[in-house]
């Protein structure tokens, strides 16, 4: 997963301790002449534009993992696009200002260097000169949970959805124990709100990609992205709806409140087989019968049961 936020600014004095910290990842010691640093704000715990947030102790983990990674741009994986290195990594607490869900507002800091050279002089220009602001980072964590109920949506979906409001809280992803931290990059277009960069494309415009590999990815445009979530979520809920139906015929002392709840942690496809189960128990306890099939057992050379 990808995050972005707002980052920060060129540093003054580098201390000998921090150029220290810097010669530990070069081949020869660097002097101060010969680097450029300056100090990021990599992701917080706000709920960013995606509807997710990590936690706090997601933040502390971060913090040791992203020690020494790479700075590129925009993602790019190839090693030419190489720019900068993190050397220091802290978590910042500012106790006078509160998330959404009412935790103080914490953030994971860097300090990263570059080499000043030829190659280099035009980049370090634009982040003196604020065009090179906003960061992402690359990431893994092993769990997404839901706000609401705290199941771990990466081991399948539970009834809440985000961005709606159960009981006055709003739902969202909490990412939790990180497992990797592969890069940041300089973006143009943050997903965190504290990045505070205004699109220049209306939201018909964007676009969002979908899928597992390069291979297998399709660029949809917002609009066509939204339409396909709403269709996937009215597909679901009918599966919800028929499976509920024919669970309060098959197993009615269940009752609906439990069978919501049952079919809130299945996938799809363990929806439709779970009401075809329930359709085939129903289907036994309540057989279909023609009004004209006559009784079991009758007598064939009367037809008492058809005379009005």
């Amino acid at each position: 997963m990808k995050k972005n936020i707002f980052t920060a600014a060129q540093d003054a004095v580098l201390p000998d301790e921090e150029l220290g910290l810097i010669n530990r990842h070069t081949l020869r010691d660097l002097t101060r002449d010969e680097v450029f640093c300056f100090t990021l704000t990599l992701c917080d715990n706000r709920v960013d534009r995606d509807m997710e947030r990590f936690d706090v102790a997601a933040l502390h983990k971060l913090a040791e993992l992203f020690d020494g990674r790479t700075g590129i741009a925009d993602h790019s994986m190839k090693s030419e696009d190489q720019m900068a290195r993190i050397y220091k990594t802290w978590v910042e607490e500012d106790p006078a200002e509160r998330t959404m869900n009412g935790e103080p507002y914490t953030c994971l800091k860097a300090k990263a260097y570059m080499p000043v050279t030829e190659e280099t002089k035009e980049k370090i220009a634009q982040i003196k000169s604020g065009i090179k602001k906003e960061t992402s980072v690359s990431c893994s964590v092993s769990a997404v949970r839901c706000s609401i109920c705290g199941s771990n949506w990466k081991e399948g979906a539970c009834r809440h959805r985000k961005g709606r409001v159960y009981d006055g809280k709003v739902c969202h992803g909490v990412l939790t124990d990180p497992t990797d931290a592969y890069e940041w990059s300089f973006v143009a277009v943050p997903a965190q709100r504290s990045a505070g960069v205004t699109k220049s494309l209306t939201l018909a415009e964007a676009k969002t990609t979908v899928g597992a590999d390069e291979e297998e990815t399709v660029t949809l445009t917002l609009d066509a992205f939204k339409g396909l979530t709403a269709c996937a979520e009215r597909f679901r809920q009918s599966l919800v709806d028929e499976v509920i139906r024919s669970g309060l015929l098959a197993l009615p002392d269940l009752g609906k409140a439990a069978l919501e709840e049952l079919c809130g942690g299945l996938t799809e496809e363990q929806l439709d087989r779970l009401g075809k189960s329930f359709r085939h128990t129903a289907a036994e306890r309540f057989p279909l019968r023609p009004q004209l099939s006559g009784e079991s057992g009758r007598d064939p050379k009367t037809n008492h049961e058809f005379i009005i």
